[in-house]
């Protein structure tokens, strides 16, 4: 059985690790080559740098900060936010990323996936999709959770997977920095959807919310931010509540 994955979340405004609620309310949360740095020593399965005001702002990842927090790091290590063309994702590979994730780019130009896809590899293109409830259905957003995509975020990962992403990163809206755990249940659809591994993120508040995404939504990874910035639980005990549980997963040398 494959290892599930902890991914640890650094989301970046001007160069520094920010957290909120729903998108919304940020406080900072430290450096992200130094944060980077702590959450791989802990134990953390890869890191994902997100330049969370890239796209609203109408620019490119800032490429200073993903070079300080590469040179941190001997695990994956994902970067989103900002990426528009090809020549972008390029720049970030070049700065130290091992994949990049992109999100609105993708929605206003889909081959954008498979132009990544085709020079990188679909093992680097991750697309991201944040989603919000709509009765019983989900919607897709874009711009950091700003603008309505139009697409149903089912039928958006079904698009995304056939135009060669390798994997999904999945965000619930409703869920994101609320503690209250992950959508279970948006997170197996789209599993169910997908052949490509779903990251789920979005709502961590402790163990037990990973116990239930791992089982209850079929997901491959789990990702989370404020728990692990600001001490609420650290990775290796979160590992060790998850083996204890049943769930297999990756422990340090």
């Amino acid at each position: 059985m494959l290892t599930k994955r902890i991914i640890a979340c650094l989301d970046v405004d001007a160069g520094r690790v920010v957290k909120g609620t729903q998108f919304l309310n940020l406080r900072d949360a430290g450096d992200p080559a130094e944060l980077a740095a702590a959450h791989s020593a802990a134990g953390a399965d890869e890191i994902v740098l997100l330049d969370i005001t890239a796209t609203h702002q109408k620019r490119t990842t800032l490429l200073e900060t993903v070079r300080r927090t590469a040179k941190e790091l001997f695990i994956p290590f994902t970067v989103g936010g900002g990426v528009r063309t090809l020549q972008d994702a390029a720049a970030i590979f070049d700065a130290g990323a091992d994949k990049i994730s992109i999100n609105s780019a993708a929605f206003a130009d889909a081959s954008l996936i498979t132009c990544i896809a085709q020079h990188f590899g679909s093992q680097a293109v991750i697309v991201a999709i944040d989603a919000k409830r709509n009765g019983a259905n989900f919607e897709a957003w874009t711009s950091g959770g700003r603008k309505l995509s139009g697409k149903d975020a089912v039928e958006w990962a079904k698009e995304a997977e056939s135009r060669g992403a390798g994997e999904i990163l999945l965000t619930s809206m409703d869920r994101d920095g609320t503690g209250d755990g992950f959508d279970c249940e948006l997170t197996r659809i789209i599993s169910e959807a997908v052949r490509i591994p779903v990251i789920a993120s979005g709502g961590a508040g402790g163990a037990e919310h990973f116990v239930h995404v791992f089982r209850e939504g079929a997901a491959d990874a789990a990702l989370a931010a404020s728990i692990f910035h600001f001490g609420l639980t650290s990775i290796s005990d979160l590992k060790s509540r998850l083996f204890a549980a049943g769930i297999p997963v990756r422990f340090p040398c």
